[in-house]
């Protein structure tokens, strides 16, 4: 049994505000959005990301569209410190992107994070202090006053030392870290304190940004705490009010559409909701939660599975299959009566008509994502009873998308038939589709070589039944088969890759592994698997990407004649 809470636990005070406006508003436009994905998100990985896999996130955010991304902690490692002066001195920052770095109110700390900023074109100092008082009495032993003090010297001193380099554009933010456990009074009076020490102006604005550092109460309250802060602020018209809600209580989604609702002007957050402990706020369903609601967010997510590829790539984080908008299966229904509602309303939408499919808030088709998982729907048993046969009768695990993507297939097979399938039936329609075709491309032999650090190949393929050597050169031999087949006019790109390990009783004979490849063609965000089976691991690497090639289909030969 659960010990009596009353006995342990303090209930979070209401915000004394009868009259609160927040409630009645709406949210109109986008907010100023700024990503910390690099920083916040990145410090709460099992193994932080490498400067190669920052920068490629760095560039994807770029792409994404935030003109503010928070891109390290340079004081505190000289990783994040090397990271920042690579984005300056490569020339990797777009001309109308600011980066944001982060330092703790202290004065050597500061000198250092201003070093690393030095040749930016424009860049944000973030400086923070805790506030509340649990920090304050048992964290530091400081007094209010010495609190206040920390925090305005610290501004004057980012001051003092950004005027020495005017050829960058500075910004101040600053963060009285666990805004929402302070007593909003000496919040405000922080606040107020700062905005005077950069001597803030409409022209030359300061961020405030306001942390529900650990998300402790219900997310009206924190609305609260921010439409009063937002009403009291002496220079409010000189002030960008930020919002960086983490997510303890499960609703840090709830909170900062309440807290833009209440005066907020940006948001703090990560994609997918990454950071410490349950995670920052879920950028991407935020921005998509607008997009629902007919605003445009100022965020390309137009190619969700690309992004979410990459982010899962570079932080060695799995995507919930359930997460709002982005999982693999919130298109996809299982349930006969969702089944039959959601191809009605597919039946009924009109291309120029308000979206109104019942079961799916948002057009799949919107984010990229491909119909096909929605339209050839499954029965309740009919996605995860394939995937079950299909391992323990054949020795195929197959990844979660290539499941769905099958059970399309079979599903397929049943409405045409409308018999039972067995297990041998499955694996007959998996070879199919997935080994045996072969209507472009034949895998006939290949040989590795080293070149340098590159790992080279030379692949013996029959095209057309033609006999032709490819080459290239990557870094492994997946890599440098793509770049041999981009060579000759082919050009894709690897979204996912996964090998398996199979029984030796499974349908593939001696095969001991499986091999699973996810292509897209160049310019198309609709992907497709191959599967490749083989004893050795990279032969049947090589197979499963002709078997996607072949897949791919008129695509992939429209090309090839095109270079030939």
């Amino acid at each position: 049994m659960l010990k009596q809470p009353s006995t342990k636990y303090r209930a979070f005070k209401p915000v004394n505000l009868p009259d609160r406006q927040w409630p009645s508003r709406s949210i109109t436009q986008a907010p100023l959005w700024m990503s910390t994905d690099l920083r916040d998100g990145n410090q709460s990985l099992f193994e932080p990301m490498n400067s190669v896999q920052k920068l490629k996130l760095f560039k994807e955010l770029c792409g994404i569209g935030f003109k503010e991304i928070e891109v390290g902690f340079p004081s505190a490692s000289q990783t994040d410190f090397n990271f920042v002066r690579q984005l300056i001195t490569e020339g990797h920052i777009p001309s109308d992107v600011s980066i944001e770095v982060l330092t703790q109110a202290r004065e050597h700390l500061i000198r250092q994070t201003i070093e690393s900023l030095h040749g930016a074109r424009r860049a944000i100092v973030h400086v923070y202090n805790a506030t509340s008082p649990q920090f304050r009495n048992l964290v530091f032993d400081m007094s209010k006053a010495e609190v206040l003090a920390m925090a305005v010297s610290a501004v004057r001193l980012v001051k003092a030392l950004t005027a020495q380099q005017p050829e960058t554009e500075w910004t101040l933010q600053y963060s009285p870290e666990t805004f929402s456990m302070t007593e909003l009074d000496f919040a405000l009076e922080i606040c107020n304190a700062v905005t005077d020490a950069w001597e803030a102006t409409p022209d030359h604005k300061i961020i405030l940004n306001l942390p529900a550092t650990v998300e402790a109460a219900t997310a009206n309250i924190y609305a609260d705490q921010i439409e009063w802060t937002h009403r009291h602020l002496a220079k409010r018209d000189s002030i960008i009010l930020s919002v960086h809600p983490h997510n303890d209580r499960g609703t840090a989604v709830a909170a900062t559409e309440l807290a833009l609702m209440a005066g907020a002007d940006r948001v703090e957050g990560c994609l997918f909701g990454h950071g410490e402990r349950t995670g920052n706020v879920d950028l991407v369903t935020l921005a998509l939660n607008l997009y629902t609601q007919g605003i445009d967010p100022q965020l390309d997510f137009s190619n969700i599975n690309r992004v979410a590829r990459l982010v899962e790539e570079c932080t060695q984080l799995p995507i919930h299959p359930r997460h709002p908008y982005v999982g693999d299966l919130v298109f996809t229904a299982f349930s006969g009566s969702h089944q039959d509602a959601i191809k009605k309303g597919f039946a009924a939408q009109k291309p120029d008509a308000l979206w109104n499919v019942p079961y799916l808030p948002l057009d799949p088709a919107d984010v990229g994502r491909s119909y096909d998982s929605v339209i050839r729907v499954n029965s309740q048993s009919g996605k995860g009873g394939i995937a079950y046969l299909m391992e323990n009768a054949h020795g195929i695990v197959m990844p979660r998308r290539l499941q769905i993507e099958f059970a399309a297939v079979v599903q397929q097979q049943m409405d045409a038939s409308g018999l039972e399938l067995s297990s041998d039936d499955l694996w007959h329609i998996f070879n199919q589709h997935y080994l045996a075709r072969q209507t472009l491309f034949t895998y006939q032999e290949h040989h590795l070589f080293e070149h340098g650090n590159a790992q080279g190949i030379r692949v013996l393929v029959n095209i057309h039944d033609q006999p032709q050597w490819l080459r290239g050169e990557g870094n492994g031999p997946i890599d440098a088969f793509i770049q041999a087949l981009a060579q000759i006019g082919i050009e894709v790109t690897v979204h996912s890759y996964e090998e398996r390990s199979m029984s030796s009783s499974a349908s593939a004979g001696n095969a001991k592994a499986c091999a699973f490849v996810e292509l897209a063609h160049a310019g198309q965000s609709t992907t497709t698997y191959g599967v490749g089976i083989d004893e050795n691991i990279i032969t049947a690497s090589l197979k499963a990407i002709i078997s996607s090639l072949n897949r791919l289909g008129d695509a992939v030969v429209s090309h090839y004649r095109q270079a030939a």
